[in-house]
This record gives C-alpha cells, structure tokens and sequence, in this order.
C-alpha cells in the first residue's frame, strides 16, 4: 500500500483524541508504546524535533511532540532523559510563549496556553462577498479546511477538560508562572528557528485592528449576533467535509481539528463515532516506531507510476497478473459522480477525476487524474487477456472533461483546484512556520503531466474536444519553458527537488514535440543534468535544495534521483547521442539494489510548500525499476 510518512503528525491526533476523552478508545497500549518509541528515536541530539526527521529542532513541533507524549502517559524527571531533554529546549529557546500560530492553537486548545495569546482567526471573514480576493473558499484548499477548523474553535474560544495532566504542562512549558505570563505580548512572539515566513508589515496593521478595534465590537451584542451566524456557517461546511471524504478529511491537521469541533458541537454526535474507526487510515508503522501519513495514502498516484514502471521493462507477459490487479484498482477509484452542491460548498468538480489515495478521500487531484489516465491509456494498448479489459470510453472521456476543468487562464495546471485568488494574497499569510498557505500555486509538475497524457489521449481519440486540447497543450508547454531556471533546471514542488522538477518538465516538454535538436530548454536541461552527475554515476540531491530554491549536491548518489535524471536524459534523446552516462547511472543502481530485490530506504524524496519533507515508501523501487526498463528498452531498439 502506497504511503506519505512525515514528522510530526501524530501529535494531532493525540491531542484531538485526549481532548474528545477518546484517547483510550482509539490508542491501544501497543499503539502508545510504538507512537513514543518513534518519538523517543526521531529526538534531535538537541533536544528538540524538527518538522521532518532530517530537519533543525522547531518550537512547533517540539512542544506538539513532548506534549504528546505527556497526554500518552510519559512522565518527566527520573530515567525519562527524552522529555527531560525536551523540556530543556523548548525552555532555553523561549518557552511555548513563542510557538508560531498553529501551535499556539493547538495548546489553546488543550488548555495548556491562553487564548488571549493568540491573533485573531475570525469566522465571520466566512460572510464576506465570495467575489472578494480574500474570502476562503478562494484560498488553497489545505489552508482553507485547517483554517475553516481554527476560526470555529477561535470563535468558540473552546478549551478542553483541565486534567492534572494539563495543569502540569503549564508549569512544564514556561519559565514562568503560568498565570504571570503576557499574553499579549506571546501573541505576537515567534521563536527564530520557526519563522520561516516572517508576518508582513500589511498583516502586522490588520491584527492590531482586529484586536483593537474588530475583536470586541464583535464579542458585544448584537454583533455576537454575526459571530454565531458564522460559526453556524463553519459547522456546515465541516460536516461537508467530513461527508463528503467519509470522516478522512484532507490532511490530519484538518482530520484533528474537525473532530474536536464536532464534539464541542454535540460529544455524543455520530460524527464523532464516524470520525474515530478513520483515525488509522492516517496510522503507520515501521522499523523506528509509529508514525501518521501526511495523507490517508497515495494508492492511486503510486499505483498508477508502477503500471508504467512495469511497463517500461516489456516484461508483462511474466507480470500480467499483477498488472491486471493493479488495472482493476485503477478503475475502481475513478470518481464517477460530483459532490452534491459542491459549488455552495467551495469545491470543483470531480466526476471523472482520481485522488491522491481511493475513492473515499474525495478530493480530485489533477496530476492524479492525468497519470491515472495514462496508466489505463498504455494497458488499453495491450491485450485484456493479459491485463483485463480496458475502461468504458465514456469515462475517459469524463476523465478529460475533469482535467480540462482545472486549467488555470494561461494554461498551467495547480494540484487540486484552479488558482483562485492572487499570489499576493500570501502576504496575509499568518503561520509562521509554513510558507504557501493560501494559493493553489500552479506548478511544473502538474502541468507537464498534463500535456504528456493529453498527448497520448489526443492520439488515441482525435476527434474528442480536439481544439480545446490542443491549445492545452500548447499553452502548458509554453508555461513550461517561461518557468525553466537559468541553469537549466526547473524547481519541483512536490519532489526534491530541480531532478524532480526537471524530470517532469523534459517529458512533458518532448511529448508536445520538443527534442534536442529544436530545444534550447531540452539542451539546457540536458546540460544541467549532466553537470550534477556525481562520479559514482549517480545523482543525488538534497532536501535543502527546497527551501533554499538552488541545487544542493547531498554528496551521495540517490536511487530516486538517479532515477529522474535517467529518465530525463532518456527523454531528452541522451542515449542516441552519448549513451556513456547512463550507463555509468545503470550500473550504480544494479549495484544499490539489494538482495532482496529491492533497493534501499534514502533520504526523503517528497516536498510540499517547501516546508514538508517526507517519503514516498514506492518511489524507490518503482523509479529504478522504471529507468533500467527504459535503458533497456533502448539498448533493445539499438540491437
């Protein structure tokens, strides 16, 4: 089953579960033991945690995490050096009063920090004109489904059962009395180490009016009035979400809070009991102990990659079986109706379109649909007696009515939604730690998926919207080239980082009929490529390349990222001019691959807004196995 590991998930769920008095039902005493075991080994030699397993110690999630394993049980002082440790940092860096926003928010909740600490999250912005730029159904939606969840709670001003528990955290987080603290004066401190993205000078002037002068007209009847309209607001638009992805919601940031929002409503709501069992679709255990998903799964973006993994190699009469499987499950988690009233409630539509895990997650994706598309276009080529029937044509066809949708006005391609607002809206960003909280940015990536699958699809059904597609794809490679770096490479956003980047554009940019013979942007590539080769044969490339925007060589060949770049040159034409590269790149990973057959667990290869690291548990097999099938193929076609 295809996963997304990262750092500090956990924490959300033991919070939301402690808060709801459902910690007991849903957290088994294994779970406990293997939850803090993961902790306890992912601890900084600081004494702090980083947002992912590689990363410097953070205040967010340092006090998430030693909070976490105060709420499952762990006590501090004696042999317990983890917590003691913990608390040592967090105290030598500030203490919790300089937590950034989200985990002001989260220890509010709790109880463990005042809400007078923390910057307005109004809900009535909720009530504002949907026209206006700032209204949050224009925002991302991962930004606007966890914020959606804050502002009820803010709204609220809700705090959970103060246990002994809590009590002793607030002594545990602060170098002071917990009722001698400014709260003021903490709600605008922000430890360096978590101030990524520094509030604007814009966003500075709007709190102080909303503390000034907005917060208490609005705590004052009658405009208490318009504050219970809007978190009446907010509750059907949580319930929606909840519906409408079966109790998974988007992420577990935004799973957690709408759990705790729906037992403040009603504690013995059967949202709630719905909520709960769906807990461990987030759950994942390894080697290093228990840790959450970034995501409930990536089954259907994975599992569409190792169809064309498997493919590449020609070996499917020995794996047909299995490529039939994977086809059928494919099909099945095509989304064949849209939401109902999915317009009122902010959403796009979705018939025809696939997710980043199954059916039950709800959220279309557009390089999800795409390469979904692409994996049942190339099985519709080969024989069903050994890959089984193709898919109705009907649904592929609902599949590009989907895809179409999401173009952004100059032919670019976000990940879930078009781009609703503009990209200056970031500058109301008030997170801290994140950057990219409110813009469904358009990226590389999706859009050069796009244009590879329109292509293929274009070729194999012609007549289908035949003008709108092609515009597509001249306007995406057009998008393409403007977006390649000086150097040839192009940034990825939701992989590390510029042989991820550039990976997807080179295929998409030779699908549209690019080579290297009539391609500045293919011969840039090519050249960049190449200048990273280290001299075992192999790339690899750093995780700090994605926050600080430049390639960063990690000093050690990665399976994944060789992978990309093979497959890049291939597409790129390499093989016919000088096919020695990838041949040294070939032989290093037939060398990395383990007896067992596969190859080994490197550094995390996934990104998201620039901030989260994580893994993708398929991508190193899947991506060897597809660039030595390439290679293979090539030197087959050569013969």
């Amino acid at each position: 089953m295809a996963k997304c590991k990262a750092q500090p998930n956990p924490t959300c769920h033991i919070l939301s579960l402690y808060v709801t008095g459902s910690l007991d039902i849903v957290i088994s005493s294994e779970h406990r033991r293997e939850i803090c075991r993961y902790i306890y080994n992912h601890q900084n030699v600081d004494g702090g945690w980083g947002l992912h397993v590689l990363g410097q110690s953070t205040m967010f999630v340092t006090c998430l995490n030693y909070t976490a394993l105060r709420l499952l049980g762990e006590k501090l002082g004696g042999h317990n050096d983890v917590l003691n440790k913990g608390r040592a940092w967090i105290l030598s860096h500030g203490s919790a009063t300089v937590v950034p926003q989200w985990g002001k928010i989260f220890l509010s909740i709790i109880g463990a920090y005042h809400w007078s600490g923390n910057n307005p999250i109004n809900p009535e912005l909720w009530l504002v004109p949907h026209i206006l730029p700032i209204h949050p159904g224009r925002f991302w939606c991962f930004g606007r489904l966890v914020y959606m969840s804050m502002a009820y709670l803010y709204g609220k001003k809700f705090v959970g059962p103060i246990t002994p528990t809590i009590l002793a955290l607030r002594e545990e987080l602060y170098n002071m009395p917990y009722e001698n603290i400014d709260w003021e004066k903490a709600r605008d401190s922000c430890a360096k180490e978590d101030l990524h993205y520094p509030r604007s000078r814009l966003l500075d002037g709007v709190f102080f009016c909303l503390n000034k002068f907005v917060e208490p007209i609005l705590n004052s009847w009658p405009a208490n009035k318009l504050r219970e309209r809007s978190l009446t607001k907010l509750m059907e638009h949580i319930h929606y979400n909840d519906e409408t992805t079966e109790y998974i919601a988007i992420c577990p940031v935004d799973k957690a809070l709408n759990m705790i929002c729906c037992w403040v409503e009603n504690p013995n709501s059967d949202a709630l009991k719905r909520h709960l069992p769906r807990v461990y679709d987030y759950l994942w255990i390894a080697e290093d102990g228990m840790t959450a998903k970034l995501m409930d799964g990536c089954q259907s973006w994975e599992t569409a990659f190792i169809i064309q993994s498997f493919l590449s190699t020609d070996l499917i009469d020995e794996f047909g079986p299995t490529i039939a499987k994977a086809h059928e499950f494919m099909k099945n988690s095509q989304v064949l109706e849209n939401l109902p009233n999915y317009e009122s409630f902010y959403r796009h539509r979705s018939k025809g379109s696939w997710t980043l895990s199954t059916v039950d997650a709800g959220w279309s994706v557009s390089d999800c649909t795409v390469e979904a598309l692409k994996a049942l276009l190339l099985l519709s080529k080969i024989s069903p007696d050994l890959v089984g029937h193709p898919i109705e044509e009907q649904r592929l066809y609902d599949g590009i009515d989907c895809l179409l949708s999401f173009m952004n006005k100059d032919g670019s391609f976000s990940a879930y939604e078009c781009q609703r607002t503009s990209s200056w809206l970031e500058i109301l960003n008030p997170c801290e730690i994140f950057h990219n909280v409110f813009v469904d940015h358009p990226s590389v990536e999706c859009t050069s998926s796009v244009l590879d699958s329109l292509v293929l699809f274009k070729g194999l059904y012609p007549r289908y919207r035949s003008q709108e597609i092609g515009q597509c794809i001249r306007n995406a490679a057009m998008f393409i080239e403007n977006k390649q770096w000086k150097d040839g490479s192009w940034y990825g956003t939701w992989g590390i980082c510029f042989t991820y980047g550039t990976f997807f554009a080179v295929k998409g940019l030779v699908a549209a009929g690019r080579t290297f013979e009539n391609s500045l942007s293919i011969r840039k590539a090519c050249r960049f490529l190449l200048s990273h080769q280290q001299s075992t044969g192999g790339w690899g490339e750093s995780h700090l390349s994605v926050e600080n925007e430049g390639y960063i060589d990690s000093g050690t060949a990665h399976a994944v990222n060789t992978s990309w770049a093979m497959l890049a040159l291939m597409h790129a034409g390499q093989f016919e001019m000088d096919p020695v590269p990838l041949y040294r790149a070939a032989k290093l990973l037939i060398n990395m691959q383990l007896d067992t057959g596969e190859f080994p667990q490197q550094e995390h290869i996934g990104s998201a807004s620039t901030d989260h690291i994580f893994n993708y548990a398929n991508y190193r097999n899947l991506f060897p196995v597809w660039a030595l099938g390439e290679l293979r193929r090539l030197n087959a076609n050569r013969s």
